[in-house]
């Protein structure tokens, strides 16, 4: 008589329950993992569409810098967006293109309302194609910089400081950067502050606190020093 090997209903239970306990303990780390990841490539899309726009206006104008293109006034900055980007809708004010509630940040805090975004009632905001909203500083246009900010995915959630959205540094030729790093930082080293003699050690310092600041700033520059990472 041939002898049939099985597992007993004992063993098969014991393995059960082993992988809903392995389960359990990685698939909401990975879930996480995955999130982080599409945050970060939503991100990323949009800081191409922005960094492609500003180079072919820049040479389309047959100019220098953004400045010398003429990206100087607020009406500029709507032709700008409305020329090289597929416009959604076009706003008059914050919380038409944004989440018209409280952002907050990764600890639950909320962010000081008007202290994350460019501009002021009147700034010129835009929803493009791929759904993400932009807000072009308006008060003024610097020479060397001025500033957008960035909402990924609109006015879906989580709305959260870092995660979908984003305060960053346009600079006259054509970059993308953290905010609060200097153009003589960025070139040449200089005036990065205290101890620090580079963009990324600046990046670093000011995205320490990126979880908790008021004012959505920080983390683009970690995700920066990172290689478009999320390390936080």
């Amino acid at each position: 008589m041939k002898k049939i090997f099985a597992f007993t209903l004992a063993e098969v239970l014991v393995t059960l329950g082993i992988i809903g306990v392995v389960s359990a303990m990685t698939i909401p780390t990975l879930m996480q993992n995955h999130q982080r990841k599409t945050y970060v490539t939503q991100l990323h899309q949009v800081y191409n569409l922005l960094s492609q726009a500003f180079l072919e206006y820049t040479n389309d104008k047959n100019a220098l810098n953004l400045h010398e293109a003429g990206l100087t006034s607020s009406a500029e900055v709507r032709n700008f967006v409305n020329t090289y980007f597929k416009v959604v809708q076009s706003c008059t004010n914050f919380t038409d293109c944004f989440y018209d509630g409280k952002y907050k940040n990764m600890n639950g805090t909320e962010l000081t309302n008007g202290s994350y975004w460019a501009g002021s009632s009147n700034a010129p905001c835009f929803v493009i194609a791929n759904g993400a909203s932009l807000c072009f500083e308006h008060s003024k246009y610097h020479t060397s910089s001025g500033h957008i900010t960035i909402d990924i995915n609109g006015k879906a959630g989580p709305n959260v400081a870092g995660r979908d959205l984003y305060f960053v540094t346009y600079y006259s030729d054509g970059t993308i950067d953290e905010d609060g790093i200097p153009p003589e930082c960025r070139t040449s080293g200089t005036s990065c502050g205290s101890g620090k003699t580079n963009a990324k050690d600046v990046r670093t310092a000011v995205g320490a606190s990126c979880a908790t600041r008021s004012d959505a700033k920080g983390c683009f520059g970690l995700i920066l020093n990172n290689n478009w990472e999320m390390p936080y």
